[in-house]
């Protein structure tokens, strides 16, 4: 589920002065909230000075265009109003500039140097290591509709046989068949976990990310659910697979999953993992209370900046033009940050980088359908039984609210085959945690509770022994 924070990406242009020479390839990692991510920047001369690009190989991002930056009195300046990037940087005699990177009025460490940077080895100690008790086998199949093809893994129990399957649904945001972030690979301990116990798994890359075509940053969770329907399809061409097919979405995936259910006939189940019941303009500003809070801001705090969210989400949940939209809240944000105090407001929101930023992330297709989609709507047509999983501290999904919003929505449509639960002591991404906060999702050794994971294989292997 998309959080609205921000890590930063910089795209910049050097210049050269004073002699040294810093064309050539700088490397970087940058350290935040648990996650650390390599950035490239790939600098070349010209008649001015340099140009330069840069990579984010972990968000798979090559080749970015630059910006602009300044080089004077060995010090290394690189701005990116875009998104409110500031880098500034102290030229150092081994050849490297030790810095500091800005973003929202956060700052952080950030060095760059000629060497190669590798990132901290964590340990994941759920993660399986291959060869595996079971088969797999590397998979392709097209979605008609959108005239792409999706690439995923399909493993079976054992190559000879025939197995009920499910359909792995990822989280918002482009991710590859393992569900991959912060360090974690989620899909492949769940896709482990329920094969050793005798269930099919079809995990595949979303749509233009990893090995699977198509363009990722046009689709919105409507279109991304055609391409559930295509794996869908798909299993139902395997012999192996006894036409017993589940789904089960996390996150965003858990709003792809009723949509699919209440337009396909032949799905026998579905497990909603941190799914919503609510309207995305209403889970969007709870997310960000509760996650501000968590991280440090004051109630005074939130409650300057909460009116100005609020508004601002309903513009796009009024909107059908993106263009005017984008122009609307950025005349919006401008207003509000004139007409407080000071011309600012907590956590760098009077930054006119940071509005940019704003505007950019709730000026998009995604947003306008997540904001306006009310998850009720296709969860009153499911039909099939359903599972319904939030953790107790899920910041991002509050559990009460929407697990109370699901069962309603299922019941009001005429399905009492039900269970909700709330799992203690998780967070978004089912891992046992402190404080439930983004912040910890990388630092915590655990990929997924193994609490959870039996939750979930029980009560798929009840409903395919009824």
């Amino acid at each position: 589920m998309k959080v609205i924070m921000f890590i930063a990406i910089m795209i910049s242009t050097f210049h050269h002065l004073h002699g040294q020479d810093i064309a050539g390839q700088w490397n970087g990692l940058l350290k935040v909230q648990g996650l650390e991510l390599p950035l490239v920047f790939h600098i070349s001369p010209n008649d001015t000075g340099y140009t330069a690009t840069m990579d984010s190989p972990d968000q798979g991002a090559i080749g970015l265009p630059v910006n602009s930056t300044t080089f004077e009195n060995n010090i290394l300046q690189i701005q990116l109003n875009a998104i409110g990037i500031q880098y500034r940087g102290q030229w150092q005699e081994n050849n490297t500039f030790s810095g500091e990177f800005t973003q929202g009025g956060m700052t952080v460490p950030l060095d760059l140097s000629r060497d190669k940077i590798s990132k901290t080895k964590v340990n994941r100690p759920q993660e399986p290591i291959p060869p595996y008790p079971y088969y797999t086998e590397e998979v392709r199949f097209k979605n008609n509709e959108a005239d792409i093809v999706l690439a995923g893994t399909l493993s079976l129990p054992e190559k000879n046989g025939i197995f009920p399957a499910v359909v792995l649904i990822s989280g918002s945001g482009p991710q590859n068949r393992d569900e991959e972030l912060m360090g974690h690979k989620p899909f492949l301990v769940l896709a482990d976990d329920l094969t050793r116990k005798g269930i099919a798994v079809l995990r595949f890359d979303d749509r233009g990310t990893a090995e699977s075509t198509g363009q990722f940053n046009t689709a919105t969770t409507k279109d991304l659910a055609t391409d559930v329907k295509a794996a869908v399809q798909y299993l139902s061409t395997r012999s192996e697979i006894n036409d017993y097919i589940g789904l089960i979405g996390h996150s965003e995936g858990g709003i792809i999953a009723p949509i699919v259910a209440s337009d396909m006939d032949n799905i026998d189940f579905i497990v909603l993992l941190a799914g919503t019941g609510i309207r995305g303009d209403r889970l969007l500003l709870l997310q960000q209370e509760l996650i501000n809070k968590a991280n440090g801001m004051t109630e005074e705090e939130w409650q300057e900046i909460q009116p100005i969210n609020a508004t601002a989400i309903d513009m796009v949940l009024n909107s059908s033009n993106l263009d005017s939209l984008s122009s609307a809240l950025m005349a919006y944000f401008e207003d509000s940050v004139q007409k407080k105090e000071g011309g600012d407001l907590p956590g760098g929101m009077g930054n006119k980088g940071y509005l940019e930023a704003q505007v950019q992330q709730l000026s998009t297709k995604w947003m306008q359908y997540f904001i306006q989609f009310d998850p009720a709507t296709a969860l009153e047509k499911v039909r099939c039984p359903v599972l319904a999983l939030i953790g107790e501290k899920d910041l991002q999904v509050p559990a009460e609210v929407n697990l109370n919003a699901i069962k309603t929505a299922l019941k009001q449509g005429g399905n009492h085959n039900v269970t909700t639960i709330t799992l203690p002591n998780l967070n978004h991404l089912f891992q046992e945690c402190n404080t439930g906060s983004p912040n910890e999702y990388a630092t915590i050794e655990q990929t997924f509770s193994p609490i959870a994971l039996d939750t979930i294989s029980h009560w798929i292997k009840d409903q395919i022994n009824q």
